[in-house]
């Protein structure tokens, strides 16, 4: 009898918890239908103004559209290049052996402690400097290519990647060698298939860091038409009479890409993120 009464203040505790959590994001949809004078009322009812938001932030002058793709382009990108570069990178930590190997990792996990706000000043000089080189042009500063050069090799990714190669089975690379597979075709046909459900988490993980990147391309991206959505969603709330109905559809609209990769890789990410802690 104890048993039961403890498991229903489970359950009742952990669906206050869930209503809690998901009431934000059903209020954020209500408030898309409804005009912006019902918002501030805060209505609690859905409305049938959602079109007439959703024109308003198409026609508007911060162009949404363009910085729906520029921020599609630059997440899309980051992710591929980020999921090459360092799960290479953690897997040759694993795999090949050498002297200052844990000294350089070691050195790359303190780089996370530095904040990425100490690190503006001197990357915004940095890039600034790249487009007076041709080489460099297209990762100056005002272009995707240096949101996009940020992301690809970070400390976080690179640690998770080497935390799930710990754990991967060694005797798969001894049996592709003696098949005469070279090292990067057991990289690329081995152990990529194998790690299938680490690749799923680090895609959810740079995908949303990514998409949702804000401080950074604040400053890198000068040009109106080069700006990503957070900058377009800061630009709406900071106006001198906000439309809230308008800016909670812009924001609705924004959060379907990653909801969308979350939910379709969800199992993957669980899977994942328990093969690192494992490791």
């Amino acid at each position: 009898m104890t048993k039961k009464i403890l498991r229903g203040f489970q359950y009742v505790f952990l669906s206050i918890c869930s209503i809690i959590s998901i009431f934000p994001f059903i209020w954020m949809i209500i408030a898309a239908t409804n005009k912006s004078v019902d918002v501030t009322k805060g209505t609690l009812m859905p409305g049938n103004y959602l079109m007439e938001n959703l024109k308003a932030v198409f026609s508007s002058d911060l162009q949404y559209g363009m910085a729906f793709k520029n921020s599609l382009v630059i997440a899309v990108v980051t992710t591929v290049l980020a999921m090459v570069v360092s799960s290479a990178a953690g897997y040759a930590f694993v795999i090949y052996r050498s002297k200052g190997r844990e000294k350089v990792f070691n050195f790359i996990l303190l780089s996370m402690m530095v904040p990425f706000a100490a690190l503006m000043v001197p990357l915004f000089r940095l890039f600034s400097k790249f487009s007076s080189i041709p080489v460099l042009k297209t990762i100056a500063i005002n272009t995707p290519g240096a949101v996009v050069i940020i992301a690809v090799a970070t400390a976080f990714l690179i640690f998770f990647f080497r935390q799930n190669t710990e754990s991967f089975p060694k005797e798969l690379i001894e049996a592709a060698r003696i098949d005469g597979l070279g090292e990067f075709g057991i990289f690329t046909r081995v152990f990529m298939p194998t790690m299938k459900s680490t690749y799923a988490a680090a895609i959810i993980v740079t995908f949303m860091s990514s998409w949702n990147n804000y401080l950074w391309p604040l400053i890198a991206l000068q040009s109106p038409e080069k700006r990503t959505l957070p900058l377009v969603l800061s630009a709406m709330g900071s106006s001198y009479t906000p439309d809230y109905g308008m800016m909670m559809a812009a924001v609705v609209m924004a959060t379907i890409p990653t909801a969308l990769i979350f939910f379709l890789m969800q199992k993957q990410f669980v899977a994942g993120m328990t093969g690192s802690v494992k490791g």
